[in-house]
């Protein structure tokens, strides 16, 4: 998946050696990067917070958050040392590295539930993921080697169902037959805002046991500074509860600074959406707090993904991730 990196990955964790030599001022805020997965928007929402609010300072980080696109591809600048951590959309991002040996790490899982859903117009029986076996579907490429695999296992879909998704939800607006891939809280908002009420499938909800909002950063970094990785996934799981529980105006602010396409009532919706779906604080993260992963379920993925031929059986599922840095009830007091 990431070819060539060999010569990168020499520069980069030379850079990683050298941050986790250099001396430690206790006075000092520590200067961390850390790279989203797409523009700014409510499911970056506590990420936001956590720097509005001062959560990152408090912890005695000076983060710069930068936001992806669809020309910034911050899991492979994570790989080359240019940022500290990286958010990844899904657990495939993770195990990828794993099944590359890249040396890299899920920290957190900030979603409990991936975000991943399949939309389709009212009215035309196309209302179950098994009604949708056999039925053409706009899928994007990154879907086709990810998410699409649990439905080829789960509902026997086919390759032949696939038709590329360019990110345009015109062709949807125009053809009642049509289905197509899409995000809890962006997609359906659109169509909505067209005069149409969509049926939207969350493909958590049929099983797909996938992770979302994953911050990953180097085995590197975890070994040399597990200091700096707490504060920042403690910073952020406080960010996340604030954004969630509390006002998240100040985290909204800062999104539409960043992303001035960004509007209220699309923030709105989103942030909406994550609560009313539990896409961050439901199953394990609801006892155990947000960022919550566990060894049974990323196990139970992996083998899913296995017996789809997406990885090796004998490749170490526990080489992508830690439970050193979550599980602690971080922050759960701000739940209200």
């Amino acid at each position: 998946m990431f070819p060539n990196l060999t010569r990168s990955l020499l520069i980069a964790f030379a850079g990683l050696c050298a941050l986790a030599g250099a001396p430690h001022d206790a006075a000092a805020q520590q200067k961390v990067s850390f790279g989203t997965d797409w523009r700014a928007q409510a499911e970056h929402g506590g990420f936001y917070q956590a720097l509005a609010k001062g959560f990152y300072a408090a912890h005695g980080l000076d983060v710069s958050l930068r936001q992806g696109g669809p020309q910034i591809n911050h899991a492979q600048l994570l790989a080359a040392g240019r940022v500290d951590f990286s958010l990844s959309s899904n657990s495939f991002i993770v195990l990828n590295y794993t099944r590359e040996r890249i040396p890299m790490v899920a920290v957190a899982a900030l979603f409990q539930k991936d975000p991943a859903v399949l939309i389709a117009h009212p009215g035309q029986g196309n209302d179950t993921f098994a009604a949708l076996k056999g039925k053409p579907i706009y899928i994007g490429s990154d879907t086709r080697v990810g998410s699409w695999n649990f439905l080829h296992n789960r509902f026997d879909y086919d390759n032949a169902q696939i038709r590329p998704y360019t990110f345009n939800i015109a062709p949807f607006l125009t053809n009642p037959a049509t289905i197509q891939q899409g995000y809890l809280g962006s997609e359906p908002y659109l169509i909505e805002q067209q005069g149409i009420k969509p049926v939207v499938m969350l493909l958590a909800d049929a099983g797909y046991s996938s992770y979302g909002a994953l911050i990953q950063t180097s085995h590197k970094l975890v070994n040399e500074k597990p200091a700096l990785v707490q504060a920042f996934v403690d910073a952020s799981i406080e960010g996340w509860y604030d954004y969630l529980y509390g006002d998240p105006a100040p985290g909204n602010a800062l999104i539409k600074k960043d992303n001035p396409e960004m509007t209220d009532a699309l923030l709105a919706y989103g942030r909406g959406k994550l609560l009313e779906y539990g896409i961050v604080d439901s199953g394990e993260a609801a006892s155990t707090g947000i960022g919550a992963m566990s060894n049974a379920r990323w196990e139970q993925f992996f083998q899913m993904m296995v017996g789809e031929d997406v990885y090796p059986k004998e490749m170490n599922v526990t080489e992508a991730y830690t439970l050193q840095f979550v599980n602690k009830r971080v922050g759960i007091e701000r739940k209200r």
